[in-house]
This record gives C-alpha cells, structure tokens and sequence, in this order.
C-alpha cells in the first residue's frame, strides 16, 4: 500500500518523517506514549486522551482489527495517532473492521513508519509536549510554529468537552443492592459495568451536575470519573466533592476524580514528566501489603505535603485536613507517585489509576468491592475507615 508522506513535529523542533496513517490532514495535541501491549481500541476510545496524541510504544499495532463491543465511549478521543507498523491485515474471530479505516473515517490522524522508540526516548528525557503531525504540509519550520501556537495542557479545562450531555442509568446485575451517582468527567463504559456485577445501579450524570441533581437518583454513594485536562481547573468539580464529603455520604475516585478528591482535601495538584500510560504499572497497596500490576492514564498527580516529588511517602503518616486524617493508600513503586487516598473519619478513597482495567490486568478490580464494602458499612452505622482495614484484604 501507497502511502503518502506525513511529518511529526514535537515542540522543541524534534522532527520526524513517515507515512501519513489513517486521515489525511493535520493534527495538534500534546504528545504522549502508551506503552500496553494490547487494548488499542480502548485506548483510542478512551475520553482521557481527548487532545492528546498517542504514540504506542508496542511496534506492531492493528493486529486484531476492530470490533462494536470494545469500545470505551461512543468515539475516538484521541488527537492524533503514532504507530510504527501498523498490521496490512488485521486478524480475529471478533473484528468487525481494520484499524485503519476506522480511524480515517472519524477523521483520526496518524503517522506510521517511524521510530517510535527513539520518540519514547525523547520524550522520556524532555517531558511531555506539544505536537503536531501533518500529512499536508511537509515544511517542518512551518508546522513548528503552529504547533507552538496550540494551547498546553497544563491550564486545559477539558471534562465539559467529553462529558455525557443527558443523564443515563446502567443497571445491576441480578440483584439490586446499591445506586451510585457517578460525575462523568470522561468515563469509560467498564467502570459502570464492574460496579452493575456487584449489583449496583449506576446513574452516569453530567460534569455540570450540582448535589442536588446527585442526590435525586437516590444514591447510596457518589463516583467521580476518570478524565481529560487539569485538575488545578475543575473547580466545579471539586467544590461538589466538598458538599459530598460534607454530608458523609461514601465517596469513590478514580484518576481525575482521585485528583478532585485531592483537591477538595486541600492538597495541590502537579504535572507528571510524562506520565504513567500503559497497563504494567507497579503499584503497592499499603491496606493489603501486595503489589498489583495496574492500569493508568494520567499525567498528573496529588502533592503529598513536606515531600519533594518522587520522594516516599512514609507509611502510617496521616495529615489532617477539613474532613479529617487522611493517609496515602497506594504507591507508584516505579516513582512513587501518590496513586490513591484513603480518609480516616468520613467514608471516602480513591485511586489514580484504572481497576476497571480496560485494556489491562485485573489485579485491582477488587477495589470496587471495597467500595461497595464502604457503602454497606455506612449503611450498618458508618464503621471508620480505620476499622475496614481488615474487611479490604483480599486473597
């Protein structure tokens, strides 16, 4: 196959040239690796990475074509897309169509052909940042300056862009124990499926939704979604995590929302280097003692007080906030990045990273256990945090 010529231009004039690999055109992103093995089609539908563009560090991708029940949203999120080979012939049982054609026919464009580990490498050692690839314009001057002209991510206020614009309900599974509302700042479809196996009814809202359109579903609990953008933005957000916390009423975050939850506890927000993206990320759960192999998608994280990024957190340590002793429940043990919070005196944790584990291992999927644990001890007379230490373990 044919193809035409595209160049890959990184805000610091870093160029590459390839082949233009989806829809033709021209693309402006921040430029960030992924570097799963699998889940492709997850990733590329995965609100997270709403104008991000992704270079996939695994060589070969396409392999398995695409299919109707993988999907993580209703759309590709992603700005742009970074592959090195992609497949001539994709092959499964499952598939419904070839990757590429459908990323040309949601306007998705790519570049294929180059060498994406140098690109890993470099953005490694110089961060994230601005990108554009272009199969249009081969004067890499001239795209330069319009890749500098794009907006950052730091300051980008993204969850109003990919949130659901109506209400929607997911029911439970068999038996009816739960109904959680859950802010859609950018989720994705497995979330409400793991919560509807535990017999949860999930009430997917709006990112604009106030405390009382949350608590008209009846909610036993609140959820708080992963998302795209800054959490230093979602103001809204985190002002309607305080009422939550305010009325005792059990809290769960993940990635964004665990960065909400930061925030409405009082701690700051901090950009990642380059962030943690792929599906083999070690990460200690203090509650249990065991690592897990972990999902992520996120390129920003809480800041611990009274320690230097990419220092330990010292077990046990609590710091008092508004709503209580709050303590670091998981660590990154690749950086030790803060990678979940846990609230001693009001009913609320959170994790940075992915348990519904789409693409992805499933070490962590007992947390949504945990949380219907939470909502069940809430609802026998409110146990501290503290004392469902034991009732979190699992084997």
């Amino acid at each position: 196959m044919r193809r035409r010529p595209a160049i890959l231009v990184l805000e610091d004039g870093r160029t590459f040239h390839g082949e233009a690999y989806g829809s033709v055109g021209e693309t402006f992103g921040e430029a960030v690796f992924n570097t799963g093995m699998t889940g492709y089609q997850e990733t590329l539908t995965d609100p997270s990475y709403h104008r991000q563009v992704v270079v996939q560090t695994a060589p070969h991708i396409g392999n398995t074509g695409v299919n109707h029940e993988d999907d993580e949203s209703g759309r590709i999120w992603v700005a742009g897309y970074v592959v090195r080979d992609p497949a001539r012939i994709g092959s499964n049982w499952r598939a419904t169509g070839g990757l590429e054609d459908r990323l040309a026919a949601e306007g998705v464009v790519g570049i294929s052909g180059i060498d994406t580990r140098a690109l890993t490498r470099h953005l490694r050692d110089s961060g994230a940042m601005r990108v554009g690839i272009s199969s249009l314009d081969d004067d890499p001057k001239a795209l330069l300056a319009r890749v500098r002209a794009t907006p950052e991510m730091v300051g980008a206020d993204l969850s109003a862009e990919v949130t659901t614009a109506q209400p929607y309900t997911v029911a439970a599974e068999g038996t009816h124990r739960f109904t959680v509302a859950a802010l859609d700042l950018g989720i994705k479809r497995n979330v409400p499926r793991r919560l509807a196996a535990r017999g949860v009814t999930t009430h997917v809202l709006p990112a604009s939704s106030s405390i009382e359109d949350l608590l008209a579903t009846g909610a036993d609990a609140v959820f708080f979604s992963p998302g795209p953008g800054d959490p230093a933005t979602a103001d809204h957000p985190v002002a309607l995590a305080r009422e939550v916390l305010n009325r005792r009423i059990p809290l769960f975050g993940i990635c964004f929302g665990s960065q909400i939850l930061g925030r409405a506890l009082g701690f700051g927000t901090y950009k990642l280097g380059y962030g943690h993206r792929g599906i083999n990320q070690p990460v200690l759960d203090r509650v249990t003692g065991r690592v897990e192999v972990t999902s992520h998608n996120h390129g920003f994280a809480v800041d611990w007080p009274g320690r230097e990024p990419g220092q330990e957190v010292p077990t046990g340590q609590y710091i008092e906030t508004d709503f209580g002793a709050v303590e670091v429940s998981h660590v990154c043990l690749n950086d030790n990045v803060v990678e979940g919070l846990r609230a001693k005196d009001v009913p609320a944790f959170t994790v940075q990273y992915h348990p519904e584990a789409a693409a992805g291992p499933h070490d962590a999927d007992y947390l949504f256990d945990r949380f219907a644990e939470l909502i069940e001890g809430e609802r026998q007379g409110g146990q501290s945090q503290g004392d469902k230490n034991e009732s979190g373990k699992h084997a």
